[in-house]
């Protein structure tokens, strides 16, 4: 046994006729009689008390360690007894270099996950603990894709705390475990129709950007940070090298999401609205941080600016433009004077990407050339999103079969004609 039991009840001392016997002590009576005590790996001595007539229970959580030692999944109880709050607070700041994912991720555990899960010790966290919180979010009226990324970030903390040795398992990878659902709706992209109406409800200077989502498949931010070297007429190419976004609310240039450098093809179009734009509104220099707040600042000469002559404010750009072109098209209603334009998120300036996606699929083009031109990573995610808009293969079975049997019928009946003949004959 790792260990042994201490009774604090009693003492044993050697006897004038060399007999041991059992003495009581001054603490004979009171507080936890019996202390189950034994060296961890670390070196140090760990204890649990137990009160009177439960020696039998502190043999068996000794019992208990000496197994989880074997095993390799002994967890030192100090360490169990760190609440998930403290634990993930300092977790979530190694987690990545960006200030935005890192905010994202505090405020989605301050707001969905300590208020039920923050002051449980990590070594006493069962998988009824996280089936019970999960309830809780839907309840709540979390759902969807949001209660999903709350759940992943908690999973992920939860791992990271396994890793570390401050609880055995994960509690969330238990198979009565279920993560939040997320109803899967099917992409439906834009007829040319819509798209050119929108087009044509956006300000001058900015309907370009229809032109480069729909005709390049670039995120709204990779949009807004397009500049002037990055377009190369020459060769008919776009290097999406950079994108527009906030970090802590404050403009910065960074690399497109994910890392995810890439050349897209530059359609003839698409090239002439660039030049059209760009003599009509010639581009200017601005300056901002790289990648973060404080980061070193970087000058570019970009194409799409403000009417004075700044970046572009995304949610302006939204609210103001956006949403006015959708309603002009026929998209959205138009607003109530005093009102805001009503949410419309599947038609937001993604639908663009979505629209070339369509264009690409329905022109054959296969799906790991569709990946590497939208800046996915995995082909597999371009698939299960778009995999709907490709053409459909059953329609070239039926035309396979038909061919092969309708050569097959023409054969017969030629063969037929040919037999006859030669009966009458």
């Amino acid at each position: 046994m790792a260990g042994h039991i201490q009774d604090r009840w009693y003492r044993t001392e050697g006897g004038q006729d060399g007999k041991d016997r059992r003495v009581k002590t001054e603490r004979y009576g009171t507080g936890m009689r019996y202390r189950a005590r034994y060296v961890g790996p670390d070196g140090t001595e760990k204890s649990k008390s137990f009160p009177d007539r439960q020696k039998r229970l502190a043999e068996q959580w000794l019992a208990h360690i000496e197994a989880d030692m074997a095993r390799g999944q002994y967890i030192d109880p100090r360490a169990a007894r760190i609440t998930f709050q403290q634990y993930a607070e300092t977790w979530v700041e190694t987690q990545g270099a960006d200030p935005n994912t890192q905010t994202s991720m505090e405020s989605q555990l301050r707001l969905h996950a300590f208020p039920h899960l923050g002051s449980r010790p990590l070594g006493s966290f069962q998988p009824a603990h996280i089936r019970d919180w999960v309830r809780k979010l839907q309840e709540n009226g979390v759902r969807g894709s949001y209660a999903r990324t709350i759940y992943s970030n908690v999973r992920a903390a939860l791992s990271a705390a396994v890793d570390d040795g401050h609880l055995p398992r994960n509690p969330c990878a238990a198979r009565s475990v279920r993560p939040p659902t997320v109803d899967t709706k099917r992409v439906a992209p834009w007829t040319p129709e819509r798209l050119f109406a929108v087009r044509a409800g956006m300000p001058e200077r900015f309907q370009a950007m229809v032109d480069l989502g729909g005709g390049c498949g670039l995120r709204q931010g990779e949009i807004l940070g397009v500049a002037v070297d990055a377009i190369d007429f020459g060769s008919d190419t776009l290097h999406v090298v950079q994108q527009l976004k906030l970090s802590r609310s404050k403009a910065v240039f960074a690399p497109p999401k994910g890392g995810k450098l890439r050349d897209v093809p530059l359609p003839a179009p698409v090239a002439d609205a660039l030049r059209a734009h760009m003599k009509r509104f010639p581009p200017v220099e601005i300056t901002l941080p790289w990648k973060v707040a404080d980061g070193p600042p970087v000058t570019k000469r970009l194409i799409f600016t403000g009417p004075r002559g700044g970046h572009v404010w995304r949610t302006s750009l939204n609210e103001e433009v956006w949403k006015r072109a959708l309603a002009s098209a026929g998209v959205i209603p138009e607003r109530t004077p005093g009102q805001s334009y009503a949410e419309s998120r599947e038609n937001g300036m993604h639908a663009l990407r979505h629209f070339y996606a369509s264009l690409l699929l329905d022109a054959g083009e296969n799906i790991k050339a569709l990946a590497e031109y939208l800046g996915h990573s995995d082909p597999g995610l371009t698939l299960r999103v778009y995999a709907h808009l490709m053409p459909s293969s059953q329609e070239r079975t039926r035309s396979a079969v038909a061919r092969i049997f309708t050569q097959d019928r023409k054969s017969e009946s030629q063969a037929g004609i040919t037999g006859g003949s030669m009966k009458c004959n």
